[in-house]
């Protein structure tokens, strides 16, 4: 079988392994089975198809997409470049790919859409989201409660539907938290990797990165601890195992 390539964005090493170790762990997934390059040490390579891999799943990250190129550092930029040199290829071949949170704000900047700070961030939190029509009907979704939990925290957001997406999951305070352009291109806002053990090493390792205020972190990290969630992780399982 081909490989999944996971592209990583988290410059703190501790963050990345953790998002690494959950992605194979939730998608059922061993190492030998991925290639893994993380954007932020390694630069991608200019001839890279992605037909050559089963499918492509682009992590989380502190950078924004609609930060202003002055206020994005080069890593960030750097970073931001790569992952949008494959939005074509992945597009045009409707290529199997997963963006989780920042993925999401790839695929729509791509597709023209707006992706700013203007509505929907939402904090720290585990969000109610809800199936739409058109997530009911979806290979990945068909089956799943229609109302489930999970992980978000994010300064910007899509702003309306991108033009040739599907709506699949909404919530109350960000209403994209999951598009599909095409057949097999998927973008969530919320984390379908992410447990609580996970969302808390994020918590300590993001919290002076305007988030939350950081005298919130307990409180955030006793919120992930009780919170039932636990769909997410069968919507990147079920990725993993249509396409691989």
């Amino acid at each position: 079988m081909k490989k999944f390539l996971i592209l990583q964005l988290r410059p703190e090493t501790e963050a990345s392994d953790d998002e690494y170790a959950a992605i194979l762990r939730k998608g059922g997934l061993a190492a030998s089975e991925t290639r893994r390059i993380r954007l932020d040490c390694e630069d991608l390579p200019s001839d890279i198809d992605v037909r050559d891999y089963a499918g492509v799943i682009v992590g989380g990250g502190p950078g924004c997409v609609s930060d202003a190129p002055q206020d994005k550092t080069p890593q960030e930029a750097k970073i931001e470049a790569a992952c949008l040199s494959l939005m074509p290829q992945i597009t045009a071949l409707d290529h199997p790919f997963m963006g989780c949170c920042y993925g999401i704000g790839i695929l729509a900047h791509h597709l023209g859409a707006e992706v700013s700070k203007a509505r929907y961030g939402e904090p720290v939190s585990a969000a109610l989201c809800t199936l739409t029509d058109g997530g009911r009907n979806d290979p990945l979704l068909h089956g799943l409660p229609p109302d489930f939990h999970a992980f978000v925290g994010h300064k910007e957001a899509v702003q309306d539907l991108p033009q040739g997406c599907t709506h699949l999951v909404a919530a109350p305070d960000c209403p994209f938290q999951m598009i599909r352009y095409g057949d097999n291109v998927y973008a969530t806002q919320f984390h379908p990797e992410a447990d609580a053990a996970g969302f808390e090493t994020r918590i300590r390792l993001y919290k002076d990165k305007g988030y939350f205020d950081p005298s919130a972190a307990d409180d955030l990290i006793a919120m992930c601890r009780a919170a039932d969630v636990t769909t997410p992780e069968l919507i990147l399982q079920r990725f993993v195992q249509r396409y691989g």
